[in-house]
């Protein structure tokens, strides 16, 4: 089997990359080594900056996400029992975010994949990545129980952190950070309690409301690292939920039943350079992120988008400029990105042996944010999205 570019992992990154070829008149066969219902059905990332919603539309797959995702103009900190909103559009110049889960994105690519691109393999297994410094790189893969080869010209890790991908990239420099707590999240069938997602900083720890739909909420406590989901009943979740989000106001917590229970671990790690030869790695392959910041599936969109931009170039004037600046490029936001997601989850998390004064610095950076339209807007800014590119 042969083409221009080889993609491991059809999550959004290696969907939306195989669309902007497409789009672009560049073949690309994906390798995905689960099964179409269970990528359909990975629950993931739910918040799509600004940039990344435009990307969608302009690649064509906007069209469900502009008519059932729900658009964000601002999100509420909530501390000491004080509720301050952060009102995007009047702080970036009008830009907001889209609530649309990363199950949707991927539907959505999918079914245009299958329709228009080209193949989308699914059940079949990279095993390795060959020649990656050569002009004629290799993908052995195993499909149906038989082995065999994808020769490309380039190829793209969109398979995560265990994927074959990054272990293919020799002499890598790593940089990461283990936080020491985690997030139980909830689905719940009950309408949302807050028409925007609320970060609740509270001594009790770190709380979030978000939502999937008008009828279904998202919300995620902090708990200790090694948590056991269901450990928790659904009432103590629901009075602890309370709890951290108390306000001196009337608001209220809506409760419904809990469908599914899930502890997330916290994590920031960078794998540095991004590039080796014509293997290029993009997403969890290259970078994770905490949660906090809302950055995973849009940092993966950049990398993609970049990739894309700069083959086209090269198809255009034969220059490997922009390819040769893949790793830079893609790692300038990345850094920013880590950057936000550190300070967000430092900012609204109690970490372990807290003392009083780190308590009390937290509340002075809130208030900071609440009380300083230059402090607001570095958060509004960073939250709706940093340049691609």
């Amino acid at each position: 089997m042969r083409t221009t570019v080889g993609i491991i992992g059809a999550g959004p990154a290696g969907l939306l990359l195989a669309r902007l070829l497409h789009n672009a008149g560049i073949d690309s066969v994906v390798l995905e080594c689960r099964d179409r219902a269970y990528v359909e059905r990975r629950q993931r990332a739910g918040i799509l900056e600004q940039g990344t919603v435009d990307v969608l539309r302009e690649a064509g797959a906007g069209e469900r996400m502009d008519r059932e995702g729900l658009r964000h103009d601002g999100i509420e900190l909530r501390f000491a029992r004080r509720r301050h909103r952060v009102d995007f559009p009047a702080l970036t110049g009008g830009r907001s975010v889209m609530v649309y889960a990363q199950t949707e994105v991927c539907k959505d690519l999918i079914a245009l994949q299958l329709k228009e691109g080209g193949p989308l393999l699914f059940e079949t297994e990279a095993l390795a990545v060959e020649g990656a410094d050569t002009e004629r790189p290799r993908v052995r893969f195993r499909r149906e129980g038989v082995e065999d080869v994808l020769e490309c010209d380039y190829v793209v890790g969109c398979d995560g952190y265990w994927g074959v991908a990054r272990s293919a990239v020799p002499d890598g420099r790593t940089f990461e950070r283990t936080y020491p707590f985690g997030w139980l999240g909830i689905l719940a069938d009950v309408a949302p309690s807050h028409d925007e997602l609320v970060y609740a900083r509270h001594d009790r720890g770190f709380a979030l409301l978000s939502m999937r739909s008008p009828s279904v909420s998202r919300l995620y406590l902090q708990v200790p690292a090694d948590t056991d989901a269901d450990s928790w009943s659904d009432e103590r979740i629901w009075d602890e939920l309370e709890r951290r989000f108390e306000t001196d106001d009337d608001w209220s917590l809506r409760r419904g039943p809990i469908t599914q229970k899930s502890v997330t671990p916290m994590r920031s790690y960078v794998h540095e350079p991004m590039r080796h030869g014509r293997l290029f790695l993009a997403g969890d392959a290259a970078h994770i992120v905490p949660p906090t910041g809302a950055k995973g599936l849009n940092l993966a969109v950049g990398d993609v988008v970049t990739f894309a931009r700069a083959l086209s170039h090269r198809t255009a004037t034969g220059s490997d400029d922009l390819l040769d600046a893949y790793s830079a490029t893609c790692l300038r936001r990345v850094w920013q990105a880590e950057r936000f997601s550190y300070d967000m989850t430092t900012l609204l998390h109690t970490a372990p042996g807290a003392t009083p004064f780190e308590d009390r610095l937290q509340l002075a950076r809130l208030d900071r944010i609440a009380s300083s339209r230059a402090a607001e807007t570095d958060l509004a800014e960073a939250y709706t999205g940093f340049p691609i590119g």
